[in-house]
């Protein structure tokens, strides 16, 4: 696993207004280090200017610095069109030092209205940014996004590049340069261009997806690190399909550039903010640059098309969690030969499904409370106990709790009863939020209590459920903190069935005080494997650094349930401090794929100990499983991307 950081600074670049060359917007940044500075070139559109003719807001090429890569300054004009083949403008600039010359790569703008064929690559050179000692058109055809790989491969300059970005299909592609006044040769890019599938690298997932070059490559262990732009569903026609800009990254092999080693499984930074979501083009990150200070990779990109923002990665974590045989360990394991809990025949009330699973500890013994369904599809709670965590020692033979009250009793064929359990010792009691469903509906949370000491001894003595909240309201995913917060209890939930909410309750009676607010804890991330609704797992986790909340996550695209974790702040449980950029579990396992619900990965109960963390989860809706993973991992994730740590 690995987080994503926004700079607490962000914007750190935004349109200037008093100067007209930046008045209108300036993003798409990338930079590079020289002399203890931090050298950033960024694209610049100027204010209207009624009297020009052209575009009407004409980009160039920016220019500033900065001694702690945090506050810029010098901002001034570097790049400004000077030949035909830049006229109408030059943008997205790409910098890297190569021997002993800072190449910036930009897209030259030769025709207005705007046409592919006048959208091109061009070069321009310099030693120190004061100046610029050389400037060239560098591709034939319709091209953007290049740079150079920052030291020979092979013994040859080797660039990256879109080709063809406005024709339908953009390709992103490797080229390598015998000699380099080949970069600039006409000769050698027709060439080049017509055998371009043979130097051809595809990240793109699905056909109809586009991808485009990010930042310069940065040369690691494990391979060439590529950031790069991950656009889903580009329209080929206006209006046929939304764009969804994200921003994944992949290893490319370190001698042989054209072959991909590993890639995140999805966008790792989408649009979020505000100053992402709104803009001159909204809902738009792009990374356009990248740098590594100390073990944080800084991704350099540009907000809705306005402004220029930075976002922090721990370099480590990020490659570790790609690369084939080192990112076991960043996200949960599988334990166990297969599903711990199964339907059994024997028991109808068992016979269908048994799945998402609540856990807690007692005395030792790990208690997994699952939900069941016989094949009248009604649920109700077995119980199966582990001492190892992983093996079932014992599984009883009857349920432990059934419906029993109007709001969860059958109204008509169809699921029905006490769904997904979550369970939280709080004093000599044990409290069971689950999901009350009657066939008709909405869902709602529902609680009852036992004590600690009827729980151990199997007398099933629960107290009369209650509704959390509000009849009228679809609610699920339902957990109370094991202890007070400033004096309260804590509830979250998910109301709507998207977000996950906070609520403080003033006693633990749910017939006497119910949810009746909702700050917003988690949400859906557009464009991410968590963009259409998030719920809790089980009740989260308390260690020194915040509360670890697993979580469950959907997304329109891949329409799968996946697992993520969440840091939250100890006094302040609505307030986020790091959170997973990447699924930490996903359907992979036959008994997770093939089931009910296929591809459903789906907790609702964890257990610490000995430093590892057990995770119970349905899977496909049919099944239970368990997986681990080890708390210091997890922890040095989130606490190196939480805002008191950087």
């Amino acid at each position: 696993m690995f987080v994503v950081r926004r700079h607490k600074h962000n914007p750190l670049l935004i349109p200037s207004s008093e100067n007209q060359w930046e008045g209108w917007a300036v993003f798409n940044w990338c930079p590079v280090d020289m002399d203890g500075k931090v050298h950033a070139v960024y694209r610049a559109m100027a204010k209207q200017d009624p009297l020009k003719k052209g575009p009407e807001h004409p980009s160039t090429i920016g220019y500033a610095y900065s001694e702690d890569g945090v506050h810029f300054s010098g901002r001034r004009q570097l790049i400004i069109p000077e030949h035909e083949w830049e006229k109408y403008g030059c943008e997205d600039p790409r910098v890297v030092k190569y021997g002993d010359w800072f190449y910036i790569f930009y897209t030259a703008l030769s025709e207005y209205p705007f046409t592919p064929d006048g959208i091109r690559t061009a070069v321009a050179k310099t030693r120190d940014f004061k100046s610029i000692d050389s400037k060239a058109l560098v591709t034939p055809f319709n091209s953007k996004a290049m740079t150079l790989f920052p030291e020979p491969i092979d013994g040859k300059m080797t660039a990256i590049l879109t080709a063809d970005a406005h024709k339908g299909e953009s390709k992103m592609a490797i080229a390598q340069f015998d000699n380099p006044d080949d970069l600039v040769s006409e000769e050698y890019w027709k060439n080049w261009y017509e055998s371009v599938e043979d130097s051809r690298i595809n990240p793109r997932r699905v056909s109809q997806d586009q991808v485009e070059v990010g930042a310069t490559p940065i040369k690691t262990p494990y391979g060439w690190l590529v950031i790069y732009a991950h656009i889903e569903h580009h329209p080929q026609k206006e209006g046929q399909l939304e764009w969804v800009y994200g921003t994944e990254a992949m290893l490319l092999d370190l001698h042989n550039p054209r072959k991909i080693i590993c890639k995140t499984k999805g966008p790792f930074l989408s649009p979020e903010m505000q100053y992402e979501r709104m803009g001159q083009v909204s809902d738009v990150v792009f990374p356009s640059g990248a740098r590594v200070s100390g073990e944080t990779l800084e991704i350099y990109y540009g907000a809705a098309d306005t402004t220029c923002c930075i976002a922090q990665v721990n370099l480590n974590d990020l490659v570790e969690t790609m690369y084939p045989g080192t990112s076991s360990k960043r996200r949960l394991m599988r334990q166990g030969n297969g599903p711990i809990i199964t339907p059994d025949p024997k028991h109808e009330w068992e016979a269908k499904a048994t799945f998402n699973p609540a856990a807690i500890d007692v005395d030792g013994v790990v208690h997994v409370v699952y939900r069941a369904m016989g094949h009248d599809d009604t649920s109700v709670m077995g119980l199966a106990l582990s001492r190892d965590g992983v093996s079932v020692d014992e599984k009883l033979p009857e349920p432990i709790y059934t419906p029993r009250s109007d709001f969860e009793n059958k109204k008509r064929p169809g699921n029905s009863g006490c769904e997904d359990p979550r369970l939280t010792r709080i004093g000599d009691r044990i409290y069971m939020l689950y999901t009350a469903f009657d066939a008709i509906g909405p869902a709602r949370p529902a609680a009852a209590w036992i004590s600690v000491d009827d729980f151990l001894a199997r007398v099933w003595n629960w107290s009369e459920p209650a509704l959390v909240s509000e009849s009228n309201i679809d609610n699920k995913d339902a957990c109370l903190l094991p202890r007070k917060v400033n004096g309260k209890y804590v509830l979250l939930h998910r109301v709507g069935g998207i977000n996950i909410c906070l609520d403080y309750l003033d006693v633990l009676d749910f017939e006497k005080e119910k949810a009746n607010s909702c700050t917003v804890v988690l949400e859906p991330r557009r464009g991410m494997w968590d963009s259409v609704k998030v719920g809790i797992a089980g009740p989260p986790i308390e260690t020194a650094e915040g509360w670890l909340l697993f979580y469950h996550g959907v997304s329109p695209v891949h329409h799968r349930y996946r697992v993520g974790i969440a840091l939250l702040d100890l006094n302040d449980p609505s307030r986020v401090l790091a959170r997973s950029a990447d699924p930490i579990l996903e359907p992979e396992t036959t008994y997770e794929k093939d089931g009910i619900i296929p591809d459903v990965v789906f907790p609702c109960g964890s257990v610490e100990r000995d430093g590892m963390i057990y995770q119970y989860y349905g899977g496909a809706d049919t099944v239970t499983g368990v997986a681990t993973i080890a708390l210091d991992t997890v922890m040095s994730s989130l606490v190196y991307a939480s805002p008191e740590s950087l």
